[in-house]
Protein backbone atom coordinates (compact mmCIF):
# COMPACT_ATOMS: atom_id res chain seq x y z
CA UNK A 1 0.00 0.00 0.00
CA UNK A 2 1.05 3.58 -0.66
CA UNK A 3 0.84 6.29 2.00
CA UNK A 4 0.55 9.98 1.13
CA UNK A 5 2.44 12.71 2.96
CA UNK A 6 -0.71 13.53 4.95
CA UNK A 7 -1.18 9.85 5.82
CA UNK A 8 2.35 9.79 7.24
CA UNK A 9 1.84 13.11 8.99
CA UNK A 10 -1.28 11.87 10.78
CA UNK A 11 0.24 8.50 11.66
CA UNK A 12 3.21 10.10 13.40
CA UNK A 13 1.06 12.76 15.08
CA UNK A 14 -1.01 9.93 16.56
CA UNK A 15 2.11 8.23 17.98
CA UNK A 16 3.35 11.57 19.30
CA UNK A 17 0.07 12.31 21.10
CA UNK A 18 -0.52 15.43 19.02
CA UNK A 19 -3.95 14.58 17.66
CA UNK A 20 -5.32 14.90 21.19
CA UNK A 21 -3.87 15.29 24.65
CA UNK A 22 -3.92 11.94 26.37
CA UNK A 23 -4.62 10.96 29.97
CA UNK A 24 -1.44 8.98 30.42
CA UNK A 25 1.22 9.00 33.12
CA UNK A 26 4.20 11.20 32.17
CA UNK A 27 6.67 8.30 32.45
CA UNK A 28 4.67 6.25 29.98
CA UNK A 29 4.40 9.29 27.72
CA UNK A 30 8.19 9.71 27.68
CA UNK A 31 8.56 6.11 26.54
CA UNK A 32 5.88 6.41 23.87
CA UNK A 33 7.54 9.55 22.53
CA UNK A 34 10.92 7.84 22.22
CA UNK A 35 12.40 10.29 24.73
CA UNK A 36 12.54 14.09 24.73
CA UNK A 37 15.48 16.27 23.76
CA UNK A 38 16.70 18.10 26.83
CA UNK A 39 19.68 20.32 26.04
CA UNK A 40 17.78 23.23 27.60
CA UNK A 41 15.62 23.14 30.74
CA UNK A 42 12.14 24.05 29.45
CA UNK A 43 11.68 22.08 26.20
CA UNK A 44 10.91 18.64 27.69
CA UNK A 45 8.35 20.23 29.99
CA UNK A 46 6.67 22.05 27.09
CA UNK A 47 6.80 18.88 24.99
CA UNK A 48 4.90 16.96 27.66
CA UNK A 49 2.50 19.83 28.37
CA UNK A 50 1.42 19.82 24.72
CA UNK A 51 0.74 16.09 24.78
CA UNK A 52 -0.33 14.97 28.25
CA UNK A 53 -3.61 15.99 29.85
CA UNK A 54 -3.04 17.83 33.14
CA UNK A 55 0.77 17.80 32.93
CA UNK A 56 2.55 19.99 35.49
CA UNK A 57 6.19 20.91 35.86
CA UNK A 58 6.58 18.96 39.10
CA UNK A 59 5.56 15.72 37.37
CA UNK A 60 8.82 15.51 35.41
CA UNK A 61 10.89 16.71 38.36
CA UNK A 62 9.50 13.89 40.48
CA UNK A 63 10.47 11.31 37.85
CA UNK A 64 14.04 12.62 37.64
CA UNK A 65 14.47 12.83 41.41
CA UNK A 66 12.94 9.41 41.90
CA UNK A 67 15.35 7.75 39.41
CA UNK A 68 12.39 6.75 37.21
CA UNK A 69 13.59 8.98 34.35
CA UNK A 70 17.10 10.17 33.55
CA UNK A 71 18.75 12.95 31.59
CA UNK A 72 21.69 11.62 29.60
CA UNK A 73 23.54 11.64 26.28
CA UNK A 74 21.47 9.45 23.98
CA UNK A 75 20.30 9.69 20.37
CA UNK A 76 22.65 11.61 18.07
CA UNK A 77 24.87 12.21 21.10
CA UNK A 78 22.47 14.86 22.41
CA UNK A 79 20.96 15.15 25.88
CA UNK A 80 17.58 13.47 26.22
CA UNK A 81 15.15 12.67 29.00
CA UNK A 82 14.26 8.98 28.79
CA UNK A 83 12.77 6.51 31.22
CA UNK A 84 15.27 4.56 33.30
CA UNK A 85 13.83 1.39 31.77
CA UNK A 86 14.51 2.61 28.23
CA UNK A 87 17.98 3.80 29.18
CA UNK A 88 18.94 0.32 30.37
CA UNK A 89 17.68 -1.26 27.14
CA UNK A 90 18.67 1.33 24.54
CA UNK A 91 21.90 2.93 25.75
CA UNK A 92 24.21 0.02 24.77
CA UNK A 93 22.98 0.21 21.15
CA UNK A 94 24.12 3.84 21.00
CA UNK A 95 27.69 3.36 22.23
CA UNK A 96 29.35 2.72 18.82
CA UNK A 97 27.76 5.94 17.51
CA UNK A 98 28.90 7.88 20.57
CA UNK A 99 32.45 6.56 20.21
CA UNK A 100 32.51 7.62 16.55
CA UNK A 101 31.30 11.03 17.65
CA UNK A 102 34.16 11.39 20.11
CA UNK A 103 36.76 10.55 17.48
CA UNK A 104 35.10 12.77 14.87
CA UNK A 105 34.84 15.85 17.07
CA UNK A 106 38.25 15.55 18.75
CA UNK A 107 40.38 14.56 15.74
CA UNK A 108 43.20 17.04 16.29
CA UNK A 109 42.96 17.08 20.09
CA UNK A 110 43.58 13.41 20.81
CA UNK A 111 47.36 13.62 21.34
CA UNK A 112 48.22 11.59 24.43
CA UNK A 113 44.62 10.34 24.79
CA UNK A 114 43.68 6.66 24.54
CA UNK A 115 39.89 6.44 24.67
CA UNK A 116 39.64 3.12 26.53
CA UNK A 117 42.27 4.23 29.03
CA UNK A 118 40.57 7.55 29.80
CA UNK A 119 37.19 5.84 30.08
CA UNK A 120 38.56 3.28 32.54
CA UNK A 121 40.15 5.98 34.69
CA UNK A 122 36.99 8.08 34.68
CA UNK A 123 34.92 5.02 35.57
CA UNK A 124 37.14 4.43 38.59
CA UNK A 125 36.78 8.07 39.68
CA UNK A 126 32.98 7.95 39.36
CA UNK A 127 32.72 4.62 41.14
CA UNK A 128 33.00 6.51 44.42
CA UNK A 129 29.93 8.59 43.64
CA UNK A 130 28.65 11.44 41.44
CA UNK A 131 31.16 14.06 40.27
CA UNK A 132 30.93 17.27 38.30
CA UNK A 133 32.84 17.30 35.03
CA UNK A 134 35.12 19.97 36.42
CA UNK A 135 36.27 17.63 39.17
CA UNK A 136 36.46 14.70 36.78
CA UNK A 137 38.59 16.68 34.33
CA UNK A 138 40.83 17.98 37.11
CA UNK A 139 41.48 14.44 38.31
CA UNK A 140 42.23 13.22 34.77
CA UNK A 141 44.55 16.18 34.21
CA UNK A 142 46.67 15.11 37.17
CA UNK A 143 47.10 11.69 35.56
CA UNK A 144 47.70 13.09 32.04
CA UNK A 145 49.07 16.63 32.54
CA UNK A 146 50.01 17.08 28.86
CA UNK A 147 46.70 15.94 27.35
CA UNK A 148 43.84 18.27 26.39
CA UNK A 149 41.79 18.37 29.58
CA UNK A 150 38.48 19.25 27.90
CA UNK A 151 38.99 16.52 25.34
CA UNK A 152 39.46 14.01 28.16
CA UNK A 153 36.23 15.19 29.75
CA UNK A 154 34.39 14.77 26.44
CA UNK A 155 35.79 11.25 26.07
CA UNK A 156 34.56 10.35 29.54
CA UNK A 157 31.15 11.88 28.93
CA UNK A 158 30.41 9.90 25.78
CA UNK A 159 32.36 6.72 26.48
CA UNK A 160 30.68 5.91 29.78
CA UNK A 161 26.98 5.33 30.51
CA UNK A 162 26.43 8.42 32.65
CA UNK A 163 23.31 10.21 33.86
CA UNK A 164 22.93 13.69 35.28
CA UNK A 165 22.17 13.80 38.99
CA UNK A 166 19.28 16.21 39.73
CA UNK A 167 20.83 18.11 42.63
CA UNK A 168 21.29 21.89 42.87
CA UNK A 169 18.70 22.38 40.15
CA UNK A 170 17.03 25.44 38.68
CA UNK A 171 13.28 26.01 38.86
CA UNK A 172 12.78 23.60 35.95
CA UNK A 173 14.69 20.80 37.63
CA UNK A 174 17.93 20.87 35.67
CA UNK A 175 21.32 21.00 37.34
CA UNK A 176 22.94 24.41 37.72
CA UNK A 177 26.30 22.70 38.27
CA UNK A 178 25.75 19.27 36.69
CA UNK A 179 27.10 16.23 38.46
CA UNK A 180 27.15 12.84 36.77
CA UNK A 181 26.84 9.31 38.08
CA UNK A 182 27.39 5.90 36.56
CA UNK A 183 24.00 4.88 35.24
CA UNK A 184 23.97 1.39 36.69
CA UNK A 185 24.56 2.67 40.22
CA UNK A 186 22.00 5.48 39.86
CA UNK A 187 19.29 3.32 38.29
CA UNK A 188 20.16 0.20 40.27
CA UNK A 189 20.15 -2.12 37.27
CA UNK A 190 22.72 -3.42 34.81
CA UNK A 191 22.55 -2.33 31.19
CA UNK A 192 21.18 -4.81 28.68
CA UNK A 193 23.73 -7.04 26.99
CA UNK A 194 21.75 -8.22 23.94
CA UNK A 195 18.89 -7.29 21.66
CA UNK A 196 19.47 -3.58 22.11
CA UNK A 197 19.57 -2.62 18.41
CA UNK A 198 16.30 -4.45 17.78
CA UNK A 199 14.75 -2.70 20.77
CA UNK A 200 15.98 0.67 19.48
CA UNK A 201 14.40 0.14 16.05
CA UNK A 202 11.10 -1.02 17.54
CA UNK A 203 10.99 1.90 19.95
CA UNK A 204 11.59 4.26 17.02
CA UNK A 205 8.85 2.76 14.84
CA UNK A 206 6.38 2.86 17.72
CA UNK A 207 7.10 6.57 18.22
CA UNK A 208 7.70 7.84 14.67
CA UNK A 209 6.58 5.23 12.12
CA UNK A 210 5.87 4.36 9.40
CA UNK A 211 9.48 4.99 8.45
CA UNK A 212 12.44 3.90 6.35
CA UNK A 213 15.70 2.49 7.64
CA UNK A 214 17.37 5.82 6.86
CA UNK A 215 14.89 7.54 9.19
CA UNK A 216 16.01 5.34 12.08
CA UNK A 217 19.58 6.44 11.46
CA UNK A 218 18.59 10.11 11.18
CA UNK A 219 16.87 9.96 14.57
CA UNK A 220 19.40 7.84 16.44
CA UNK A 221 22.70 8.36 14.64
CA UNK A 222 23.17 4.58 14.73
CA UNK A 223 24.43 2.73 11.68
CA UNK A 224 23.16 -0.70 10.64
CA UNK A 225 19.43 0.01 10.95
CA UNK A 226 18.79 -1.47 7.52
CA UNK A 227 20.21 -4.87 8.53
CA UNK A 228 18.19 -4.87 11.77
CA UNK A 229 14.99 -4.02 9.92
CA UNK A 230 15.61 -6.90 7.53
CA UNK A 231 15.79 -9.30 10.48
CA UNK A 232 12.56 -7.80 11.86
CA UNK A 233 10.77 -7.70 8.49
CA UNK A 234 8.54 -10.77 9.21
CA UNK A 235 7.15 -8.93 12.26
CA UNK A 236 6.53 -5.63 10.44
CA UNK A 237 4.09 -4.27 7.87
CA UNK A 238 5.46 -2.62 4.76
CA UNK A 239 4.24 0.48 2.90
CA UNK A 240 5.56 2.85 0.26
CA UNK A 241 5.57 6.63 0.28
CA UNK A 242 4.99 8.97 -2.65
CA UNK A 243 8.67 8.68 -3.55
CA UNK A 244 8.36 4.87 -3.68
CA UNK A 245 10.57 4.41 -0.62
CA UNK A 246 9.90 1.29 1.43
CA UNK A 247 8.48 2.15 4.84
CA UNK A 248 8.13 -0.18 7.83
CA UNK A 249 5.78 -0.12 10.79
CA UNK A 250 4.40 -2.12 13.68
CA UNK A 251 1.24 -3.99 12.65
CA UNK A 252 -1.00 -2.58 15.38
CA UNK A 253 0.38 0.96 15.45
CA UNK A 254 -2.17 3.74 14.81
CA UNK A 255 -2.53 5.03 11.24
CA UNK A 256 -5.68 7.18 11.38
CA UNK A 257 -5.56 8.42 7.78
CA UNK A 258 -5.16 11.76 6.04
CA UNK A 259 -8.58 13.08 7.14
CA UNK A 260 -7.89 12.89 10.88
CA UNK A 261 -8.33 16.29 12.55
CA UNK A 262 -5.07 17.77 13.89
CA UNK A 263 -5.52 20.54 16.49
CA UNK A 264 -3.30 23.58 16.93
CA UNK A 265 -0.25 22.74 18.99
CA UNK A 266 2.96 24.37 20.26
CA UNK A 267 6.23 22.43 20.15
CA UNK A 268 9.40 23.39 22.06
CA UNK A 269 12.92 23.89 20.77
CA UNK A 270 14.54 20.69 19.49
CA UNK A 271 11.31 18.71 19.48
CA UNK A 272 12.00 15.29 18.00
CA UNK A 273 8.87 15.49 15.85
CA UNK A 274 10.74 17.71 13.38
CA UNK A 275 14.07 15.85 13.71
CA UNK A 276 13.15 12.19 13.43
CA UNK A 277 12.86 11.68 9.65
CA UNK A 278 15.14 12.05 6.68
CA UNK A 279 12.30 13.52 4.60
CA UNK A 280 11.24 16.37 6.86
CA UNK A 281 8.38 17.38 4.58
CA UNK A 282 6.27 15.11 6.79
CA UNK A 283 6.00 18.17 9.05
CA UNK A 284 8.09 21.01 7.59
CA UNK A 285 7.62 22.32 4.06
CA UNK A 286 10.84 22.87 2.12
CA UNK A 287 10.06 26.59 1.89
CA UNK A 288 10.14 26.91 5.70
CA UNK A 289 13.19 24.79 6.53
CA UNK A 290 15.59 27.70 7.13
CA UNK A 291 13.24 29.23 9.68
CA UNK A 292 12.96 25.99 11.63
CA UNK A 293 16.48 24.53 11.38
CA UNK A 294 18.71 27.38 12.49
CA UNK A 295 22.49 27.98 12.44
CA UNK A 296 24.48 26.33 15.21
CA UNK A 297 22.33 23.18 15.07
CA UNK A 298 19.50 25.00 16.82
CA UNK A 299 15.87 24.04 16.16
CA UNK A 300 13.21 26.70 16.63
CA UNK A 301 10.10 26.26 18.78
CA UNK A 302 7.25 25.76 16.33
CA UNK A 303 3.48 25.89 15.94
CA UNK A 304 1.43 23.20 14.24
CA UNK A 305 -1.62 24.13 12.14
CA UNK A 306 -3.46 21.24 10.50
CA UNK A 307 -0.58 19.02 11.60
CA UNK A 308 2.19 20.93 9.78
CA UNK A 309 4.68 23.51 11.02
CA UNK A 310 3.16 26.92 10.25
CA UNK A 311 5.39 29.26 12.25
CA UNK A 312 7.52 29.76 15.32
CA UNK A 313 6.92 31.17 18.78
CA UNK A 314 8.74 32.52 21.79
CA UNK A 315 7.89 33.62 25.32
CA UNK A 316 9.64 36.31 27.35
CA UNK A 317 9.08 38.01 30.67
CA UNK A 318 9.81 41.65 31.37
CA UNK A 319 9.46 42.40 35.05
CA UNK A 320 6.00 41.02 35.89
CA UNK A 321 4.56 40.71 32.38
CA UNK A 322 4.92 37.57 30.29
CA UNK A 323 4.33 37.78 26.54
CA UNK A 324 4.11 34.86 24.11
CA UNK A 325 4.66 35.92 20.50
CA UNK A 326 3.54 33.78 17.55
CA UNK A 327 5.33 34.35 14.23
CA UNK A 328 3.34 32.64 11.45
CA UNK A 329 5.03 31.91 8.14
CA UNK A 330 1.88 32.85 6.20
CA UNK A 331 -1.45 34.51 6.92
CA UNK A 332 -3.60 32.39 9.24
CA UNK A 333 -7.31 31.72 8.90
CA UNK A 334 -9.55 33.18 11.62
CA UNK A 335 -10.14 29.73 13.07
CA UNK A 336 -6.44 28.79 13.08
CA UNK A 337 -5.53 32.07 14.77
CA UNK A 338 -8.28 31.66 17.39
CA UNK A 339 -7.21 28.09 18.13
CA UNK A 340 -3.54 29.10 18.47
CA UNK A 341 -4.44 32.05 20.67
CA UNK A 342 -6.44 29.87 23.06
CA UNK A 343 -3.59 27.38 23.29
CA UNK A 344 -1.00 30.17 23.69
CA UNK A 345 -2.91 31.78 26.54
CA UNK A 346 -2.59 28.56 28.51
CA UNK A 347 1.01 27.94 27.49
CA UNK A 348 2.34 31.37 28.49
CA UNK A 349 1.10 30.75 32.03
CA UNK A 350 2.86 27.39 32.05
CA UNK A 351 6.27 28.63 30.83
CA UNK A 352 6.26 31.87 32.85
CA UNK A 353 4.40 31.00 36.07
CA UNK A 354 6.10 33.74 38.10
CA UNK A 355 4.60 36.54 35.98
CA UNK A 356 1.68 38.65 37.19
CA UNK A 357 0.16 39.47 33.80
CA UNK A 358 0.07 37.52 30.56
CA UNK A 359 -0.38 38.43 26.90
CA UNK A 360 -0.34 36.76 23.47
CA UNK A 361 0.67 38.62 20.32
CA UNK A 362 0.87 37.66 16.64
CA UNK A 363 3.62 39.04 14.43
CA UNK A 364 2.92 39.82 10.79
CA UNK A 365 3.95 37.02 8.40
CA UNK A 366 7.24 37.69 6.65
Amino acid sequence: PSLSLRDLNRATLARQMLLARESVKPLRAIERLGGLQAQWPKPPHVGLWSRVEGFERDHLLALLRGHDAVRASMMRGTLHVVSAKDYVILRPALQPMLTRGVLGVLRDRMKGIVVDEIAAEARELLAAGPLTFEKTRDALAKIHPRADVRAMGFVARLSLPLVQVPTDTDAWGFPTSPAFAMAESWIGEKLASSGTLEALVLRYLAAFGPAAASDVQTWSGVQGAKEIIETLRPKLVVFHDERKRELFDLPKAPRPGADAVAPARFLPEFDNLVLAHTDRRRFVADAHRKRVYLPGLRVAPTILVDGFVAGTWGAARKKKEAVLTVEPFEALSKKAKADLEAEAERLVRFVEPEAATFAVTFAKPR
